[in-house]
């Protein structure tokens, strides 16, 4: 049952990987670098500030900080635990994955640290923002989507990678801004 899943998302990688073209490569690696989004955490920062006040922005800014660092490592431990090969160092796709970076980056991947963070942030300020930002969370799904499909597209990770990153990053977010909202009922600034 999982050698067929595993077959599964082989087969869906080089699907998705294969539809890239050199004409969309250099807007994907944008997308997939991580300095690409200092903009949107500027943004954020400032919208945060805007509706919350300095002391909730505090709040928030350490809330992300730990879940950031929380989903980081635990990307780490399941990457050196599960031992899964990244696609480009995947001997039996060698030939197959359309690698747009100039490398292929550490040996494994599950699960996607991009996805994680990323899902993490979208839902934590979406949770956040909702009330004064009406639209907010559909951009940053948006955001969220559009790197994790980039880490596919340049030949990094499986789409299993990227689901399950999601989700923890999902996870973590939920419990971070219930972390927030303690905190800000809790500790005097």
């Amino acid at each position: 049952m999982l050698e067929h899943l595993v077959e599964l998302d082989k087969d869906l990688f080089l699907f998705l990987n294969s539809l890239g073209s050199s004409r969309w490569d250099g807007f994907w690696l944008f997308v997939t670098n991580k300095f690409s989004a200092i903009p949107i955490y500027a943004i954020l920062l400032f919208l945060t500030y805007r509706a919350l006040g300095l002391r909730r922005t505090i709040i928030a800014v350490l809330a992300v900080g730990l879940m950031i660092l929380v989903t980081d490592q635990l990307s780490n431990f399941f990457k050196y635990g599960v031992q899964r090969l990244r696609p480009c160092h995947d001997p039996t796709l060698q030939d197959l994955v359309r690698l747009v970076k100039k490398s292929c980056g550490g040996k494994y991947s599950y699960f996607s640290a991009h996805a994680g963070n990323n899902f993490a942030l979208a839902f934590f300020f979406s949770s956040l923002l909702k009330t004064k930002y009406r639209y907010i969370g559909i951009l940053l799904a948006f955001w969220a989507v559009l790197v994790s499909y980039s880490r596919i597209y340049i030949g990094v990770h499986f789409p299993l990678d990227i689901i399950t990153g999601a989700l923890i990053g999902l996870i973590f977010s939920w419990l971070f801004l219930k972390l927030a909202i303690f905190a800000d009922l809790k500790i005097p600034l």
